[in-house]
Parts: C-alpha cells; sequence; structure tokens
C-alpha cells in the first residue's frame, strides 16, 4: 500500500517498540505526518546521543480545528503543531497554555512555512491557470471544510485575498468565493481527506492544496499523474507550534519538549522540513532550497484581513461568510 495512504490512520505511532524513557505526545494536522515521521526519527537518535535516554513521540493527526478540540476537551497533548495561530490561541483561552506563546519560539512560533497551489492531472485537462478558472462553471474543485480544517480556510483566504485585490470590494470577493465553492462537490474534514478524495478516489478537476501536500502526492504517485499550477497570488501560509504547559508540568516533560522544538529549528530540523516540501526559516538551508519552490506572490493573514481573530470571527464562526455562502 502506498505511504500517503498509509499515512491516512487517524493515529500514527512513531518510537521504538520497547518502552521509552521518555514520552511525548504531538497533535498536529493533516499533511504532517511524513514531516514528523522524518522529524521524530531524526530527534529521537539526537536525544538519545546526548542525554542517554530513549524518547518516544506519538503522533496524532486530523483536521485542524478538530485537533484543538480534542486537546481542550482533555487529550494529553505535550505539543500541538497545529495549520493556524487561531487554534493554538483557542487552547491558550482555556488556560491549557501561555498566552503569549508565540512570543516564546522564533519566527512567532511558525518554523517552517507554506502556501496553497494547485494539483491538476497530468497535462491539466481542465486549463487551470489562476483562481478565476476555479469559479467558471464544469470545474470540480476539492478542498475541505473550513468549519474543521486549517488547511482549508487557508485554501478560502487565498482566493478571498486574491478576488479583493482582482475586483477591488468585499462584496466581489464573496461573490467570487462563493461560485468557487459552488464547484465543491464533497467536503472533507481535513486535508489529507481532501488529498485521498482526489488521487485515489479520483474525483474532481483540481485539488486546493498546501503546497507541502501537493508535492508529497507527485513524490508518491508520479510525475506522469499529476502536476502542479502555482496561482499568480496565494497566502503566506504558517504553521505554528506550542508546548502545552498544563501537560508537561504534569508529566514532567517540558525540558524533552522544548529540547524537541529546538531541534524543529535547528539546521537539520529546517533541511527535513525542505525535504518534506516546507519552506524553511533558516536562511541557509531556505537559500539551499530556493529552487525547490514554485514562485507565488505571497500576502499575509494580517496584510489583508487583519489576523487569525478577525478572519475567524467574519469568516469562519457560525453565522459567519463561509455559512451564508455554502447555504446559498
Amino acid at each position: 500500500m502506498r505511504r500517503l495512504l498509509a499515512a491516512f490512520a487517524a493515529i500514527l505511532l512513531v518510537g521504538a517498540a520497547q518502552a521509552a524513557d521518555v514520552n511525548l505526545l504531538n497533535v498536529s494536522y493533516d499533511p504532517t505526518r511524513e514531516l514528523y515521521t522524518a522529524l521524530n526519527k531524526a530527534f529521537a537518535a539526537r536525544y538519545q546521543a546526548e542525554t542517554g535516554k530513549t524518547i518516544e513521540i506519538k503522533q496524532s493527526h486530523g483536521g485542524s480545528g478538530k485537533q484543538a478540540r480534542s486537546v481542550i476537551d482533555g487529550l494529553q497533548a505535550d505539543v500541538v503543531t497545529l495549520a493556524l495561530a487561531y487554534d493554538v490561541d483557542a487552547i491558550a483561552q482555556r488556560g491549557l497554555l501561555a498566552a503569549d506563546w508565540q512570543k516564546k519560539l522564533p519566527n512567532n512560533a511558525a518554523p517552517y512555512t507554506s502556501t496553497i497551489v494547485f494539483l491538476v492531472r497530468k497535462g491539466n485537462p481542465k486549463g487551470v491557470k489562476d483562481w478565476d478558472d476555479l469559479a467558471k462553471p464544469g470545474i470540480k474543485v476539492i478542498t475541505p471544510n473550513p468549519k474543521t480544517s486549517g488547511g482549508a480556510r487557508w485554501n478560502y483566504l487565498a482566493a478571498w485575498g486574491y478576488a479583493l485585490k482582482k475586483y477591488g470590494t468585499e462584496d466581489k470577493a464573496r461573490d467570487f468565493v462563493r461560485d468557487i465553492f459552488k464547484n465543491v462537490p464533497v467536503l472533507d474534514t481535513g486535508a489529507r481527506g481532501s488529498t485521498v478524495t482526489f488521487v485515489e478516489r479520483n474525483l474532481g478537476d483540481v485539488l486546493l492544496a498546501w503546497e507541502n501536500e501537493a508535492y508529497l502526492a507527485i513524490d508518491e504517485f508520479g510525475k506522469d499523474k499529476f502536476e502542479i499550477v502555482a496561482p499568480s497570488l496565494s497566502i503566506l501560509a504558517e504553521p505554528t507550534i506550542a508546548i502545552v504547559d498544563t501537560v508537561v508540568d504534569k508529566k514532567g516533560t517540558r525540558a524533552a519538549a522544548e529540547a524537541y522544538f529546538k531541534f524543529i529549528y535547528s539546521p537539520e530540523g529546517q533541511e527535513i522540513a525542505a525535504q518534506n516540501h516546507y519552506r524553511p526559516r533558516d536562511p541557509a538551508i531556505a537559500s539551499k532550497h530556493e529552487g525547490d519552490f514554485a514562485k507565488v506572490e505571497l500576502f499575509t493573514i494580517d496584510d489583508v484581513f487583519g489576523g487569525w481573530q478577525k478572519a475567524q470571527a467574519a469568516h469562519f464562526d457560525d453565522a459567519g461568510v463561509f455559512d451564508k455562502i455554502y447555504t446559498q
């Protein structure tokens, strides 16, 4: 069975078969399975060499919003590595981690970035070139549900930002995004589910995808089956990471969790991120892999939406813009 499909299990256990000296649970979002499989293996070797102790890191994956709710409801995550800062803020608002969590790590606690691109079938039979093509009648667009998936919210906001720049008004942007969602035949709960829908079930003409997820699909299934189309404008997606203070203090795992995050920011960790098609923050590693990533003009969520709190309240909360356009 292909690695991509095998990784679709809800829980992926990574680590030694025997009981480890230290155990961490990393609650993450959908398309990071392969990234953290590689990071965890490398970190475990480094940790044992430096401390003489073995460490096992268990992984939980799903839609980012859904994962945040699981932690709020009691899932004992030592660390969270979620798709967007809003989901980590939701955990912080429950007192489970520090309110200033984003200031505790470099780059606003986002050690790697990504963006939103289009994955199409080989030869691009529908001629998809930019966001406008996704709103045309007869195009089937695959994207997850923004109510449960962080990746889907990035998809939605990328389309909105493009439309706002091109057409100039919020009303026209809303109509544009509504037209795209009219072309969506099914809303999976998470980004990996949408990838499986597109590549395995062969549903849809174009997949709105994390850049890393699109490259992974090509790695797994071949350039003879899929290709990537980079839009003219997209959003800078900044997945964020945080230590869940209440859990690590209770378990006594804070030092291990801090070492884990330090490793992700290290040159070795940044190289692993780049090899898994995430854009590294380390300047030297980023320069080395500059040619690996599509050239896309990027805007930030702060630039266009005033940050995640405002974007969430306006677009994704109950009775927000997404609910209104999707039910019309």
